[in-house]
């Protein structure tokens, strides 16, 4: 079973984190609470939520400050809770970094959809993501950019040699004609020079070193990518 998620809940008055606490818990959430910003850094020092639900007015400072500081390494959803009724203050916490704003009084079942609707997304764009990308050990090939890293260090590959990389990982394990490769990734037929697939497949077996990973020729069928023995 997948761990629950997790909400941060920064709220100073007692009863409304109380009462905020008790029905994200009946939802199926994990929450840390907080009462000052002291608190919610402690907490994010330790644990990396799913969402933060922000109260604009702390003891210990501003909750618009305080998104705007922790967007610097903090992507999770933030859910403002304000008193006030002047628009430039939502305007002020959307240029933070703020995803969305309920007013006090608000309705409960309200802030729990807007909560709901914060993980949906992100795990529609982790899907994505995972859609968008190959691994193979510390090799990711990213197909919306073009770019393959290892060890998370971008290996400065040529559009071709991406292309030819990426059609090797897609078919792991099997055989690909060099005429095939050719046609696929220069578009055009491979009419007896076959120069620039060696030259491409030399320079990647070159950018694969140390990634668990190498690229074979096998004799009368083309290269082949595969984990090494």
């Amino acid at each position: 079973m997948a761990d629950p998620k997790l909400v941060l809940l920064v709220e100073d008055d007692e009863n409304l984190n109380d009462l905020n606490r008790r029905a994200l818990e009946s939802e199926g959430y994990a929450v840390m609470t907080a009462h000052t910003l002291a608190e919610a850094r402690a907490h994010l020092k330790a644990k990396a939520p799913d969402a933060i639900i922000l109260d604009v007015r702390l003891p210990d400072g501003d909750g618009v400050d305080f998104c705007r500081e922790i967007r610097q390494t903090i992507a999770a959803p933030i859910l403002f809770l304000t008193s006030a009724r002047d628009y430039s203050d939502e305007l002020e916490g959307f240029k933070a970094g703020g995803d969305d704003y309920l007013r006090k009084p608000f309705d409960m079942d309200l802030m729990l959809a807007r909560i709901a609707s914060f993980i949906r997304r992100d795990e529609i764009v982790g899907r994505v993501r995972l859609v968008n990308t190959l691994a193979r050990g510390n090799l990711t090939l990213d197909l919306p950019s073009g770019r393959a890293s290892l060890f998370d260090e971008d290996m400065q590959l040529a559009p071709k040699e991406f292309a030819v990389l990426l059609l090797l990982v897609q078919n792991e394990g099997r055989a690909i004609p060099a005429e095939k490769l050719f046609e696929n990734v220069w578009k055009q037929p491979m009419i007896g020079d076959n120069h620039s697939i060696k030259n491409a497949v030399y320079r990647l077996r070159k950018k694969l070193k140390g990634s668990g990973y190498s690229i074979s020729a096998v004799r009368g069928e083309g290269y082949c990518f595969d984990p090494e023995t």
